[in-house]
Parts: structure tokens; sequence; C-alpha cells
């Protein structure tokens, strides 16, 4: 029997898109079971409030629970190990922070590349620090403040959340920019060295916004700059310290990771409904809380934005000679 020629390439056509279709069922029944989203700290924090936020957001829109599991130790390196070696089937996320482009100078010896196995998803937030000072200190402007450390050369004690920490390379950066040079003293998260910075016993610390805003207005600590490249709405009468060095910009960021290899339909899926949820009044009001902007935006955006800032605070760890612990 004869087959017409146009039944023969229907025929040939559904052939070459069989292959396909395991693949769009995939993404389309994603997720079927649990997703671990890993933060690589201890609970609390912006890294950990982003996931808690955005995972209730996912487990509502697809489904399925997204469990925020906290892996701390080794500067964020264990947590981030756990998904460099997970399936890449999507059920193992990362929370990735500015760490995750630190790291790669920071430490000598990885067991991972970031930018090789862990591929971005979407970005969430970028917030600034705000450069404080205890009251005790004179300056009161940017220019005050370099002026005195010209002045008065390791007289200044620069507080950390850790060797290696957003806090720390934000001081090294001003350092370098500034020409100036003071005595760095890390301390085990931000809690702390606020304590300390309050009580005087260190005097400078570039912190996150959210947990120095109410000492900043009780006049406990003195708000110099935010370090975006432009004011903060959260803090509108301070300046930004790119207006006094310009090109300065340090500030946390956090965003969505998966194990590289993961199937391109999931990555899309869950950019998809993490832009949505960038988009809801509620969830934008929360991250504002953080006195950041929103991110959102396609994977190719986000890991853009990692392969720059892992450039960006190499050239400051070489130049300040910073080495793990």
């Amino acid at each position: 029997m004869r087959v017409p020629r146009r039944q023969i390439l229907r025929l040939a056509l559904g052939s070459v898109a069989l292959p396909a279709l395991p693949h769009l069922a995939r993404g389309q029944a994603y997720p079927t079971k649990p997703v671990r989203l890993i933060v690589p700290f201890a609970p609390g924090g912006n890294t950990d409030l982003i996931a808690r936020l955005m995972g209730q957001w996912l487990s509502e829109r697809l489904g399925q629970p997204f469990v925020v599991e906290n892996r701390p130790g080794a500067g964020t390196n264990i947590g981030t190990e756990v998904v460099v070696r997970a399936p890449a089937d999507g059920y193992t996320l990362l929370m990735v922070h500015p760490p995750s482009a630190i790291n790669a100078t920071l430490y000598e010896k990885l067991n991972f590349n970031f930018i090789r196995d862990i591929a971005p998803v979407v970005g969430i937030v970028r917030a600034p620090f705000v450069m404080e000072v205890n009251p005790s200190i004179p300056a009161k402007s940017v220019p005050e403040l370099i002026a005195f450390a010209k002045t008065n050369p390791s007289k200044i004690s620069m507080a950390s959340a850790g060797i290696g920490s957003g806090p720390h390379v934000a001081g090294e950066l001003f350092q370098m920019m500034a020409g100036v040079k003071m005595v760095h003293v890390p301390y085990r998260g931000t809690g702390p060295a606020l304590t300390d910075l309050i009580g005087g016993q260190v005097q400078m610390y570039f912190d996150g916004i959210p947990t120095s805003i109410e000492h900043i207005r009780s006049g406990k600590l003195r708000a110099l700059a935010v370090t975006s490249t432009s004011r903060s709405v959260v803090l509108p009468d301070i300046p930004a310290l790119s207006d006094f060095l310009p090109g300065f910009e340090a500030s946390f960021w956090g965003g969505v990771g998966a194990p590289s290899n993961t199937p391109a339909e999931i990555v899309h899926k869950l950019n998809k409904e993490i832009n949505v949820g960038l988009a809801d009044p509620k969830i934008k009001a929360r991250l504002a809380d953080l006195g950041g902007t929103v991110l959102g935006g396609s994977p190719a955006e986000f890991g853009k934005l990692i392969a720059d800032e892992t450039e960006k605070w190499a050239k400051v760890i070489k130049f300040a000679g910073i080495k793990a612990e």
C-alpha cells in the first residue's frame, strides 16, 4: 500500500519531536517531592530570611515543601559543597550570597569551583551596607574620617563579621581606595561586632542597614555613608560613599543557585516562579526592609553578577593580603 507523502512527513516530524517530550514533562511536573534549600549560615541573618521568604512562596506556588536547611561552617563552604555534590535534579538548591564570590580567592584550595559547579537560577535582592562609627570618633563625615585616619594611622579599629565576610572586604576596599590603614578586628558574626562597636571597643563597622538602623536613630552609632552608588531610601539623609570615593560599591546580595547540569527546564521554572514572587507587593515590602532593591531577571544576568563580584573581590583580597583562617 502506498502511503501519501504528506502522511510520511507528519510521521517523521512526530518522531523528531518525541525525544523532547520526557524533558518537557519533567519540567512541567517538577517538583514531585520536597525540595531542600541550603543556607550555608546558621539561622538568622539576611540570607536565612530571604530563603524562608522565597521558600514559603515556592511551597505555595508549586505544591511541594521547599525546606530551608541551615548548613553553616568553613566560611559557608560546607553548605555550598552539599549542593555541589547533590544530584542535578532540582531538589537541592543553594542560597547564593557574597561569600560565594569572595571565597573563590580567599581560600587557596576548595573542593569545587563555584562558577563551574553552581548554575545561577535568579538574583533576589541587593542591599548596601552602612558605614558607621562609634560617636567617640570625632569625624562626622567621610572626608573627616579619611583625614582622621591619615593623621592617626592604625589607630582606628575596624570590626567585621569575620575574615572574608562582606563587611570585611567592604572595609578593605575603603582602605584601598581612600589610602588609609586601619586595624581589622574580626568577630563571629554581626551581633558581637555591634555590641563592641556600641561599647567603644572598636570604632568602625560596615553593617547591613536592618541590624543597625535603630542604633543609628537612637544616636548610639553615627552613620557616615551607605555603600551603594546612590542614597538608600531607608536612610535618605546619609550620602553614598561613592560621592567621596567615585566608583565605590559594596553590598549584600542574595539569590538562588542549583548544581551545574540541572535541566534547563527546571532552572527556567524556578526562575519564572521566583520572578513572579519578586513582583508580589508583600514580598517586595519584606525585601525593602533590607534597604535594598529587588533583582530578578534571567539566570544569565545573575551569573554575570556572580562573575563580576568574583573578579572585583579577588583584586581587593590580593591587594589586602587577606588569608582565610
